[in-house]
């Protein structure tokens, strides 16, 4: 049997050859990262939102460190020339420090970015009150601010990217990679002399399955090495792996039944289209922006990518339910493609 394996997996790994999916693979990591270290941070190293302060008796000081790469932080004169200047900046938060308690002003967007604001701005000064010796007053005041974690701004901005570029890769390359290569083989007449070679059925699809799992692992590990560096890899690289393998076996086994159900690539396409929307737009809406879904706790590919975002960010997953549920999904997907496998090897034989 394992003789018969290693036959198999040398077979695969020549149709992949011969199909520049390596070569694919390669092409994909090397635009990523130059996205990523060139494009990406560049584009986000901008500036965070303008603080604008009206403080007619100056009883603001600036917190220490607010210079920099932040926005800046310019007094108005008056109340009037405050409201011109967020009309002009509508992203900018204005403080109003002459009242007793100052006051927050500035154009409303969403909840939560509102309140990101916010707090940007009061991070950026420490205003006194001309009422009270206490520090000017922040949400949630009654809890002392700390850091949390190590990463800086770069770092953060590369893993958040990295992470994403890792999800949508594994997802297109388990689908349409097995896809490619199975209907090739259908095209050459593979699967008909298959089906009467005395074998078992479960050899052919683990011998697939074990190809693109080593090359997604692959992947993600030159990825995550070259986009985070070889020192920072070393410590999220093991739980990510783990993600990875997960969704890897998901996708390759949803891609190799698809291919045994559907007639011709075209069809495969559509498939395709439907399963990458409905695996990635609810997945990135709920987890980037603001917008939330009820239901997106049950979307299975949602808390895949949390656990590989997770993992990134060295909170790996460490609920038993959450792998024991893995673990149950990839054996029904495995069951259901074995059943195509085996009536598609019936029709060819």
């Amino acid at each position: 049997m394992k003789k018969l394996f290693c036959v198999l997996f040398k077979k695969d790994i020549r149709m992949m050859l011969s199909g520049k999916f390596f070569f694919i693979a390669f092409g994909s990591l090397v635009i990523y990262t130059l996205f990523i270290n060139f494009g990406y941070v560049n584009f986000m190293n901008d500036k965070l939102y303008n603080v604008y302060v009206y403080d007619p008796e100056g009883t603001r000081q600036e917190a220490s460190g607010a210079a920099g790469k932040a926005g800046e932080v310019k007094a108005v004169a008056s109340r009037e020339e405050l409201d011109a200047a967020l009309s002009a900046d509508t992203n900018g938060v204005g403080i109003d420090a002459s009242l007793s308690t100052p006051k927050i002003v500035m154009y409303a967007g969403s909840e939560k970015v509102d309140r990101h604001r916010a707090d940007y701005a009061r991070s950026l000064l420490v205003l006194r009150s001309r009422y009270s010796a206490q520090p000017y007053p922040r949400s949630g005041s009654r809890h002392s601010a700390r850091v949390v974690g190590t990463n800086t701004r770069e770092l953060k901005q590369k893993k958040e990217m990295c992470c994403e570029l890792l999800f949508i890769e594994i997802v297109a390359v388990g689908f349409l990679g097995i896809a490619s290569v199975l209907f090739k083989e259908k095209q050459m007449g593979v699967i008909r002399v298959h089906a009467i070679l005395p074998l078992k059925r479960s050899l052919f699809i683990l011998a697939k399955l074990v190809v693109f799992l080593l090359s997604d692992l692959v992947f993600a590990a030159l990825m995550t090495a070259l986009n985070v560096g070889i020192n920072g890899a070393g410590d999220i690289l093991p739980a990510m792996l783990v993600q990875t393998g997960i969704l890897s076996i998901i996708m390759a086994l949803t891609g190799f039944g698809c291919a045994m159900l559907l007639p011709d690539f075209r069809q495969f396409s559509l498939a395709y289209l439907v399963i990458a929307v409905f695996a990635s737009v609810p997945v990135f809406l709920s987890a980037n922006t603001s917008v939330k879904m009820a239901w997106i706790d049950w979307h299975p590919f949602y808390q895949i990518y949390m656990g590989l975002k997770g993992a990134c960010f060295g909170t790996p997953v460490i609920r038993p339910s959450y792998y024991i549920l893995c673990a149950c999904g990839i054996g029904l997907l495995f069951a259901a493609v074995w059943t195509a496998f085996r009536r598609e090897m019936g029709k060819e034989g």
